[in-house]
């Protein structure tokens, strides 16, 4: 079985670490600023923790919450490969004679399992009900495999989650079809971690292509300007990518003020389509912006930066790894039927 690779924080107590990967902070340039592996690591944490916030049980919440609050890190076992759809699970959650549950299934992309404490495995009941099951990552039939190989955020722990006759105690199985019912912010929330993701990408790429220009690139000689940062069509494309920016970061934020606006409020249909379609908003622009400043970054710092050893592709790769997560084109589709035909869109964990 291979693990997280850095102290567990909820059982071990160690300082020394479990494997010897290089740290994180040491896999993506030269800071740790803005590193959107860091940032995506905890997001099913926070996820699953909303789902026990809204519809956990007083018991759930005492157990779990408790082993949040003495340091364990959650992370996500949901994803499956060769499935119709990606919404499709075969992963199955049974009660064997006598009563026992367990769990049976393959889970990929498992982002953060490599270093958590638990996991949140999405399984399918013997009534075909979609359930979550808390599960710790060092209970038997548990294999995290260190497997993701993505060209981006490379070092989010994504793995693969083998799981064998893994016994589940029931008090820690939460309906995640009744999270998911009638009018909910579960999805917007999950979505809108993503998006502010995608803007972070964007504004660190924006800050090295800044960086780059004034400290290494060369002015081209027709621009006539001893400085590659007084070249007028550099700032005219500095402009453009600020404004992409900077409206990517606007929209992040008033969807996250549009979700606080109706947390622990009675919602209506309306109130999490409208909470929703601002999140997928911010979700397109934040795309659109990552992917249009990672790859302007090359067009305005010129050819040195694509050598190997500045290590700026990463924030490309990220980009276009991450983005590839939840295709805003459908987000798209959403607001242009309800701007047009004012149909609300359906309530799911992905919008």
């Amino acid at each position: 079985m291979r693990r997280a690779c850095w102290p567990s924080p909820s059982r071990a107590r160690s300082a020394a670490p479990r494997c010897g990967r290089r740290p994180w902070w040491r896999s993506s340039g030269s800071s740790p600023r803005g590193d959107p592996n860091v940032a995506q690591i905890p997001h099913s944490h926070f996820v699953y923790l909303e789902g026990l916030r809204l519809r956990g049980t007083d018991e759930q919440q005492r157990l779990l919450f408790g082993e949040v609050l003495a340091g364990a890190q959650i992370a996500n076992a949901q994803s499956e490969r060769g499935t119709k759809t990606v919404r499709d699970i075969r992963t199955r959650l049974v009660k064997r004679p006598g009563g026992a549950l367990v769990l049976t299934g393959e889970k990929h992309y498992a982002t953060g399992s490599l270093f958590a404490d638990w996991l949140a495995v999405l399984a399918l009941d013997g009534r075909d009900r979609l359930q979550v099951a808390y599960v710790p990552t060092d209970t038997p039939g548990v294999e995290v495999v260190d497997d993701w190989d993505g060209m981006g955020q490379r070092t989010t722990g994504s793995g693969s989650v083998h799981l064998r006759d893994v016994p589940v105690d029931p008090r820690l199985v939460l309906a995640q079809h009744v999270t998911l019912s009638g009018p909910q912010l579960y999805g917007a929330r999950a979505q809108l971690l993503h998006a502010a993701i995608d803007a972070g990408i964007a504004a660190g790429a924006l800050a090295d292509a800044v960086d780059v220009v004034q400290r290494l690139s060369r002015p081209w000689f027709e621009a006539g300007v001893a400085r590659a940062s007084d070249d007028p069509l550099v700032i005219q494309r500095f402009g453009e990518l600020t404004c992409a920016l900077r409206a990517a970061e606007a929209l992040v934020a008033r969807a996250a003020e549009q979700l606080d606006a109706l947390a622990d409020t009675t919602l209506t249909a309306e109130d999490a389509a409208g909470a929703s379609l601002a999140v997928a908003t911010a979700k397109i622009a934040a795309d659109r912006a990552a992917i249009e400043i990672t790859n302007a970054l090359f067009e305005v710092a010129g050819t040195r930066s694509s050598l190997d050893e500045l290590n700026l592709h990463r924030h490309w790769r990220n980009a276009r790894t991450h983005t590839l997560h939840d295709p805003v084109r459908w987000k798209v589709q959403h607001l242009g039927r309800h701007t047009l035909n004012g149909l609300l869109p359906e309530q799911h964990s992905a919008l």
